[in-house]
């Protein structure tokens, strides 16, 4: 039964991988899967979480210390009983619980402002994590939309072969009548054997980008997977926003920026908290503690029980001027204690301390100046990365901007070009088909039309990417 079961669950997920596999996945799919494996995504979340630790451990600064201990000892020989101070030989055993605790009171605001610096570098943090997340999204665009091109190109090169297939079939018949030389049909075969050979192409470069894809997406090149082809529609040509509005927005919207502008902020409350070690520092300690020892665990007589007087049965002297004997009198207590246990002990040897320290910082090796100098390096740094981080993004915004203008303009001019040599073609083939004009004319117009349509694809979907690009800096969503 286990054997079976076993082959069951086997193919069951097999059929379930096979199914996975055998899936077109949406933009939308490709997307969600890169997120969802992506390392620097991955790393990217524990980054946030390490600084999530960090400023928990920061707030939890504030609050007041708590340590427990206790000490367990076994002499033998001669010692110290640990409770009278007294020299004893014998073996002991001994206890020492103790609690103590402090709060700070004040040190300069140190612990305040590095909960606000690590606040600052959590936001910091999150900021990482959706860059990290936006530079996927990009990337899975871009290796999705060349997906797309690729086939749309392969489509054109299987229609352009199967019009040179057609015309090839009539040129046979049309040679077999003698109505057209021989020349003509060899003209046609060598046509198609190059039609071909641009279909192939066209498939290994659609493999190509099937395979970056999948790399992108982490899933094993052995996998069977296509994409499915959205209706991508080429939006309005004219661009909205000048490049110094984009820029703004982008200022204003993008993690990147924002990250950096958080790590400005961290460093200036770091180097407020390093500034606060030049201040005293006042703290409210207090402890407790309590000792046992085995040397106290003897019988003690109860006295509060009462004694016996009893006559003694040693003499002690006479009596003054006389032979007489003087004897003494003892005292006999009537109850003894079982021991001094334990529990009597800790609770009898209790001892509480508190207090005030005020530390006053003079001289430590120059590490507070030193610490301070290292602060203000750190946060000059940070202020050099905001800029550069904001220099680059203008850079980014700018080109981006001039490729979607240049990419409107080669589309405008594409679908015109495309428009002219369809024209062109269907008069060519016209007068090709009543030996109006030769095969080369009939051949050039037939790969002008081809080209022409490539150069419309590429500029499709070039614009495309590039017009979302530009939505992208602007905080619009790309994947509608």
């Amino acid at each position: 039964m286990k054997k079976c079961f076993t082959i069951i669950l086997i193919a069951v997920a097999g059929t379930a991988f096979a199914q996975e596999a055998g899936k077109v996945w949406t933009l939308k799919e490709c997307v969600d899967y890169a997120l969802a494996n992506n390392l620097d995504v991955q790393r990217s979340v524990y980054g946030v979480e390490g600084a999530e630790i960090d400023h928990n451990q920061a707030k939890w600064g504030m609050a007041p210390s708590l340590n427990v201990s206790s000490s367990y000892g076994f002499n033998w020989g001669r010692s110290i009983n640990p409770v009278t101070n007294q020299f004893t030989t014998r073996e002991i055993n001994s206890l020492s619980p103790n609690a103590n605790s402090s709060v700070t009171l004040f040190n300069g605001l140190r612990i305040q402002n590095t909960i606000k610096q690590t606040s600052k570098s959590l936001d910091a943090s999150e900021a990482d994590l959706e860059k990290a997340k936006n530079d996927v999204i990009l990337s899975v665009i871009n290796l999705y939309i060349t997906v797309v091109f690729n086939k749309e190109l392969l489509e054109n090169a299987r229609f352009q072969l199967s019009s040179s297939e057609q015309q090839l079939d009539r040129t046979k018949r049309q040679v077999a009548a003698g109505a057209l030389p021989k020349s003509n049909e060899l003209n046609l075969d060598a046509q198609v054997a190059t039609n071909e050979l641009n279909v192939i192409n066209r498939e290994n470069a659609l493999a190509l980008s099937l395979l970056q894809l999948k790399q992108g997406l982490q899933i094993p090149a052995s996998q069977d997977f296509d994409i499915e082809v959205p209706a991508i529609a080429v939006q309005d040509l004219l661009l909205e926003n000048s490049r110094e509005q984009i820029y703004d927005m982008a200022r204003q919207s993008l993690p990147e920026v924002r990250s950096a502008r958080y790590r400005v902020e961290s460093s200036n409350y770091a180097l407020r908290a390093a500034k606060g070690s030049l201040y005293p520092r006042l703290s409210l300690s207090g402890s407790i503690n309590s000792n046992y020892s085995s040397a106290n665990d003897e019988p003690q007589p109860v006295i509060e029980d009462g004694v016996d007087i009893v006559p003694g049965t040693t003499p002690i002297g006479f009596v003054d001027g006389s032979t007489t004997l003087v004897y003494g009198y003892s005292v006999r207590f009537r109850n003894f204690t079982d021991g001094y246990g334990i529990r009597e002990q800790l609770q009898d040897n209790i001892f509480r301390q508190a207090g005030v320290t005020l530390s006053i910082p003079i001289l430590n090796g120059f590490q507070t100046r030193a610490g301070i100098r290292r602060q203000t390096i750190n946060r000059q740094l940070a202020e050099i990365t905001l800029k550069q981080t904001e220099n680059t993004l203008r850079q980014n915004v700018e080109t981006a901007y001039n490729d979607a203008f240049a990419a409107s303009k080669t589309y405008s001019s594409s679908l015109k070009q495309v428009q002219a040599r369809e024209e062109a073609f269907r008069m060519t083939k016209q007068r090709f088909e009543i030996g109006a004009a030769n095969f080369v004319e009939y051949q050039v117009a037939e790969n002008d039309l081809f080209q022409a349509k490539s150069d419309l694809a590429r500029a499709k979907y070039d614009f495309i990417f590039k017009k979302r690009l530009l939505d992208f800096y602007q905080g619009k969503s790309i994947l509608d």
